[in-house]
C-alpha cells in the first residue's frame, strides 16, 4: 500500500499550479462522491482578476505569496519511493505539517472583497444549518486528506446560514478577506471571511 505517500502528494498538487515528481494514484473504490468529486480534486482554476458583482474573483494560489515554495519541505525525499510501512513517509508528513505551520498569508489580500469557489468542511451548525466553516481548495482536504496550509484554508463566517447538503460539497464564496489566523480542530487557517453570500457552485 502506498496510501501515505500518495494523499501527501495529492495534498502537495492541491496546493496551487506546482509541478513535483510524484502523481496522485487514482482514486480508491469509493473516493468518489455522489456529487462526482475525487480525494484531492480541485475545481477548474477561474479567471482571476475578474469583477463579479463587486467582488475580485481569485483562485487559490493568489493567496500565496509569489516568494514561498511549498516544495522545500519535500527537497531530496523521492515521494515515489515510500511505502506506508517505511518510517520516511511518517516523517515526510511531519516534516511537510512542520514547514507548512508557519505558511505566510498575502498581506495585500487583507480586507480585500473577493469571491473565490471552494469546498465546505463545517465547523459550526444551527439546526441543521452551517454557520461557520472551513473554505479549502480541494475535495478531502481536512476530513480525508492531510490539511493543506494556513495560506490555503479560509474560516468562513456565513452571514447567513447554508443547508446542511453544503458538507463537502462546493460553493462560491464572496465577502471580506482578512489575513486573520486561527486555529480549529480541523485544521489551522491564515484568512478568515466575513461571507456577505454563499453561492452553489456552478461555472459560467
Amino acid at each position: 500500500m502506498r496510501t501515505l505517500p500518495i494523499l501527501i502528494a495529492a495534498t502537495l498538487v492541491a496546493t496551487g499550479p506546482v509541478a513535483i515528481a510524484a502523481e496522485p494514484a487514482a482514486p480508491a473504490s469509493g473516493a468518489h462522491t455522489g456529487a462526482g468529486f475525487a480525494l484531492g480534486e480541485r475545481l477548474p482554476a477561474p479567471a482571476d482578476g475578474q469583477l463579479h458583482a463587486g467582488y475580485r474573483e481569485i483562485d487559490w494560489p493568489a493567496l500565496i505569496p509569489a516568494a514561498w515554495d511549498p516544495r522545500q519541505a519535500f527537497k531530496g525525499i523521492d515521494l515515489d519511493k515510500l511505502q506506508d510501512n517505511d518510517p520516511r513517509a511518517n516523517d515526510a508528513l511531519a516534516l511537510v505539517r512542520k514547514s507548512w505551520a508557519s505558511a505566510p498569508v498575502e498581506p495585500a489580500l487583507n480586507k480585500a472583497r473577493v469571491r473565490i469557489a471552494g469546498f465546505v468542511v463545517p465547523l459550526e451548525y444551527r439546526g441543521r444549518d452551517i454557520v461557520e466553516f472551513l473554505l479549502v481548495p480541494y475535495f478531502g482536504a481536512c476530513i480525508h486528506l492531510p490539511p493543506p496550509p494556513p495560506n490555503q484554508i479560509i474560516h468562513v463566517f456565513a452571514s447567513q446560514p447554508i443547508a446542511r447538503k453544503f458538507n463537502m460539497r462546493p460553493i462560491w464564496a464572496q465577502g471580506t478577506l482578512e489575513t486573520a489566523a486561527t486555529t480549529t480542530d480541523l485544521g489551522a487557517t491564515g484568512y478568515s471571511m466575513q461571507a456577505d453570500e454563499v453561492l452553489p457552485y456552478r461555472t459560467r
